[in-house]
């Protein structure tokens, strides 16, 4: 079997390079790509050892790891002992995480029943190897760029989740929950009370909504307009409006005035003492992670001590509590 040593060692040192470069993304690094290049270059350096008298001691586990201390000094240099270990962990992990995939995907496709190729691990010499070369320098750039979408994926899900909390909203005795999402783009306010307005979906629950509020949810428009009649209660609670979004202005909602609004926050509760909820049939979360948008202006609220909250009291009577 020919062997081109030149072609392995750029490829290890590529990947050894592209490896370093995912762990710095992950860990949020400053991004130097000689530092990167230098990194991968040390570790390509074992394939080179490889043809010489040292190649007992440079596949060693010990000698491996060496290696990988030294490419994530070279990579990100030394400020302070966690911060080594964080880059070298997440280096093993980015590794793992790409070769396993590799791994898995060619044994998906090329496993065998009877079990008479050879098993990876215990069958490797020299270069050889059951994944054959032309299936790594496919498979390796796609497994990157794939672990690179769900890694910031992930970061993306945890911004959002920190970014979620727990909303009560009471309205003529009947308190509903709700899961919100604390919005910094969402700066609307009632012109003249200078109330923040918060959005509600209630697409999927409008059974346990009022047939007044559902209608007002369903076809603001014909509220606004006078072309749909309201209970002079619900005209009382009832605001006009106006906003703006990309693409279309001079735009008008109705809101609501609740009687009470509660936010929890990272065990610290908030009431709500000037507020508007615009309620709506459209969902707003594709995932239903969140059915309402809460203006960061509500969060600036009394905080309130756990003890001070209100017990729920039976469903049906007053007070009752509509979980979403």
């Amino acid at each position: 079997m020919e062997v081109y040593l030149d072609v392995i060692w750029a490829l290890n040192f590529l990947f050894d390079s592209l490896l370093l470069y995912l762990t710095a993304i992950i860990l949020k690094r400053d991004i130097r790509h000689w530092r990167l290049l230098a990194g991968g270059f040390i570790g390509s350096i074992i394939i080179l050892l490889s043809i010489t008298p040292l190649n007992a001691y440079s596949g060693h586990p010990i000698s491996k790891c060496l290696f990988s201390i030294l490419m994530i000094l070279a990579a990100f240099g030394f400020k302070r002992f966690r911060y080594f270990l964080s880059g070298l962990l997440t280096f093993y992990l980015t590794t793992f995480l790409i070769g396993g995939s590799i791994i898995g995907v060619h044994y998906f496709i090329n496993f065998d029943l009877e079990l008479s190729t050879t098993v990876l691990l215990a069958n490797v010499k020299g270069f050889g190897d059951p994944i054959s070369w032309l299936f790594v320098i496919i498979g390796f750039p796609i497994a990157w760029h794939l672990s690179k979408r769900n890694t910031e994926g992930i970061e993306m899900i945890k911004i959002q989740y920190d970014s979620l909390v727990n909303v009560r909203v009471t309205i003529n005795g009947m308190t509903y929950h709700f899961k919100g999402l604390v919005d910094s783009g969402n700066q609307l306010y009632d012109p003249i009370t200078k109330m923040p307005v918060m959005f509600i979906s209630i697409k999927k629950r409008l059974a346990d909504f009022p047939e007044q509020l559902v209608k007002i949810a369903q076809d603001p428009e014909k509220i606004i307009l006078g072309n749909e009649e309201i209970s002079a209660e619900w005209e009382h609670r009832m605001r006009v409006i106006p906003y703006s979004v990309v693409g279309q202005e001079h735009q008008l909602i109705v809101a609501i005035k609740p009687d009470a609004i509660h936010i929890e926050k990272e065990e610290a509760f908030y009431q709500v003492e000037k507020g508007l909820i615009s309620f709506s049939v459209q969902q707003l979360s594709a995932d239903d992670a969140f059915q309402c948008i809460v203006h960061p202006k509500m969060l600036t609220g009394t905080r309130k001590a756990e003890a001070s909250r209100s017990a729920p009291t039976s469903a049906g009577g007053p007070d009752s509590e509509v979980a979403l």
